[in-house]
């Protein structure tokens, strides 16, 4: 499937952002979706990822700040950030049929989220 992602923006420290990725095809049948980011200089890391069944997982630094879903009808996963740091500054990409811990190969294009301080 393609993937676009959109929602990505500049907002301050302590706000939230919503990021939304629409699937091409229908992603009833795909296991895992996921987001990840590449953070300036750095590689690109998984964020959080989400399994048919629901179950989910994200990176240490973003637990109890960040929701993963996914709308199996309106073949779509969002990624709901709250209490945002600069350190979240990222171009963040959705991904699709991979596992909990890595990625599949399809990806969205890259939404950039910018956090000022």
């Amino acid at each position: 499937v393609q993937l676009q992602a959109s929602g990505g923006g500049l907002v301050q420290a302590g706000g939230s952002l919503t990021l939304s990725c629409t699937a091409s095809g229908s992603i009833f049948k795909i296991n895992a979706l996921a987001w990840y980011r590449q953070r300036p200089g750095k590689e690109r890391e998984l964020v959080a990822s989400i399994l048919k069944v629901g179950f989910t997982h994200y990176t240490d630094s973003v637990k109890g700040r960040f929701t993963i879903s996914r709308d199996n009808a309106k073949n779509s996963v969002s990624l709901q950030m709250n209490s945002l740091k600069p350190e979240d500054t990222a171009i963040y990409y959705c991904n699709a049929g991979g596992s909990t811990f890595n990625p599949g190969r399809s990806w969205g294009q890259g939404t950039l989220v910018t956090v000022s301080s």
